[in-house]
């Protein structure tokens, strides 16, 4: 239970990325009107925060690394609160963008050092699952932004009928209800922020700065006394024979390939349509004719698929094993991607095809989606690298996420103008194919291994 708790914990860093990064699409139709954006300031006004998210991945390795992992989550709790409550008070475009901003760096710090968090106190048995729970937080996130948005909306309608209403209420809920959407993050980042204040450093990290003390005592807690002995003295060992530069490690041989493996994946999961639909889902669902409201309420039953086919992976990814379950997942993806095509292809001149059948297929999609690449990523880049560097290793492919996302963000608007949306889903489909050969060829099974092991099947390499 005690693991448990420190996993949840760590998660919420993952549910305030996944509430960040939904809750853009509720807003995107009244900021564009209210500020008069086009395509170009509408891409970047979703992407902007994706660029804080890459100055996050960059500095949260190095940070963590020096500081600790507690620490640094703590740093993106007090930029997530920022963000939710400066967002809401802009006066303009360039105010919004800045704290998007810093939201994003918020997200990009939270990406690498939660998940690299639960690693390293997890037990090796349960790790998966573990892990997962910060994929599962994210889709809380995403099923939270959706509802928020949604009942925003629909309650500040039903009060436009009713008559003017003047004040702060008025302004930031009633008649600029983009302000509450982006507002309501700072509640849940003020809670992280006092909680982490009851967990205790990583321990694997303790041993690397050799407080070996305080690390035997959170893993005594864990694992027990024997086992915790066993653990720090394996760490110690295997720390001890490795090369002192940083960097250097991650070029030899064996942990080159794992590199390679973490950057490929995380940017070409980006180019596979995941979050062009998180963000752009109630535009896509506007072009089918629907108003805003169903469109918003559409994005919501997206999200709460999202969150049920992460609990699927969660139960699964110990049993049936990384790579079972992208081989699965990524082939629903490629089906179902194409037949997304076919229904804005048929539904080009007349819409012969009804708007339920798009959903059903996006739903197919994200369900595809959400129990392989979204659960398996943040698994497999939080246990495939080194003690030493592994806070370092995991920015360098977070780096990379968060660049794939920043395009998707950015061009998605002018893919879907350019391409049309059938060709838009068509692309992400063939994006597909390089992402299961790289699983095929270079990623091997993790599961049930420790992270010890794990570094040193590597090493063998």
């Amino acid at each position: 239970m005690y693991v448990i708790f420190l996993a949840a914990v760590a998660a919420l860093g993952g549910f305030l990325f996944g509430y960040d990064t939904a809750v853009i699409s509720g807003t995107i139709g009244s900021v564009s009107a209210q500020f008069g954006l086009n395509d170009v300031s509408t891409g970047w006004y979703v992407g902007c925060a994706l660029v804080g998210s890459i100055i996050g991945v960059a500095m949260a390795g190095k940070l963590s690394d020096h500081f600790g992992r507690k620490g640094v989550l703590i740093f993106s709790a007090v930029l997530f609160t920022s963000s939710g409550i400066g967002c809401m008070f802009s006066g303009s475009v360039s105010d919004l963008v800045i704290y998007r901003i810093v939201g994003g760096i918020g997200i990009g710090v939270a990406s690498v050092i939660s998940p690299l968090y639960i690693s390293e106190i997890s037990v090796s048995r349960y790790r998966g699952t573990l892990v997962s729970l910060y994929q599962l937080a994210i889709t809380i996130g995403f099923v939270g932004a959706y509802l928020v948005n949604y009942a925003i909306s629909e309650y500040a309608i039903h009060m436009r009928e009713l008559g003017t209403i003047g004040g702060f209420w008025g302004k930031y809920i009633i008649n600029e209800t983009w302000r509450g959407m982006l507002g309501a993050e700072a509640l849940p980042a003020l809670l992280f922020f006092i909680i982490l204040f009851f967990i205790p450093e990583s321990p694997r990290w303790l041993v690397l700065k050799s407080n070996e003390v305080a690390a035997l005592k959170t893993l005594k807690r864990i694992y027990g006394t024997d086992m915790a002995n066993e653990q720090v003295a394996d760490l110690k060992n295997l720390v001890q024979s490795e090369e002192k530069s940083d960097w250097k490690i991650l070029f030899q041989p064996g942990f080159r390939i794992a590199l390679f493996i973490g950057v490929s994946l995380a940017i070409l999961g980006q180019f596979m349509g995941v979050n062009a639909v998180l963000y752009y889902g109630p535009s896509i669902f506007q072009q089918t004719g629907l108003s805003e409201g169903d469109s918003l309420l559409y994005q919501v039953l997206v999200g709460l698929v999202n969150f049920g086919s992460t609990v699927v992976a969660m139960i699964v990814i110990d049993k049936i094993g990384r790579k079972k379950l992208v081989y699965y997942g990524v082939s629903g993806m490629i089906v179902s991607l194409i037949l997304i095509g076919f229904y804005f292809t048929l539904n080009k001149v007349s819409n012969v095809v009804p708007p339920v059948t798009l959903l059903i297929l996006i739903l197919v999609y994200i369900f595809s989606c959400a129990i392989s690449i979204c659960v398996v990523i943040w698994v497999l880049l939080s246990e495939m690298y080194p003690a030493r560097v592994r806070g370092l290793a995991m920015s360098a492919a977070g780096f990379s996420l968060w660049i794939g996302t920043f395009l998707i963000g950015q061009l998605t608007p002018w893919l879907m103008t350019t391409l049309s949306p059938a060709g838009v889903f068509w692309l992400f489909g063939i994006m597909c194919i390089p992402y299961m050969y790289i699983t095929w060829k270079f990623v091997p099974e993790t599961t049930g291994k420790s992270l010890e092991d794990i570094e040193r099947m590597w090493l063998k390499k």
